[in-house]
């Protein structure tokens, strides 16, 4: 619906597929424009003789601030004007 709303307000406008293929010549038929978006994830997703694979150490967020007991909590909110939030409204 949303769509065709907007098609409708911005009127008709083509849509050209052009791609470059290995030699960067532009391709714009559409079966060899499929066959090189083919070609591409081929080799992308079927990567063959990837000789070095790198690992990496995965550092999580740690929280700097000890845990706070629930006294300290209720204090803090007793101390707070007629137990409203902090900020300016």
């Amino acid at each position: 619906m949303y769509r065709g709303i907007s098609d409708f307000k911005q009127g008709y406008q083509p849509r050209t597929n052009i791609v470059k293929d290995e030699k960067d010549d532009l391709v714009t038929d559409s079966h060899s424009f499929l066959a090189r978006w083919r070609n591409h994830f081929s080799h992308l997703f079927n990567a063959h003789g990837v000789s070095e694979v790198r690992q990496t150490e995965i550092h999580k967020a740690e929280p700097l601030v000890p845990d706070l007991s629930a006294f300290v909590v209720e204090m803090a909110i007793e101390k707070l004007k007629g137990c409203k939030l902090p900020g300016i409204y």
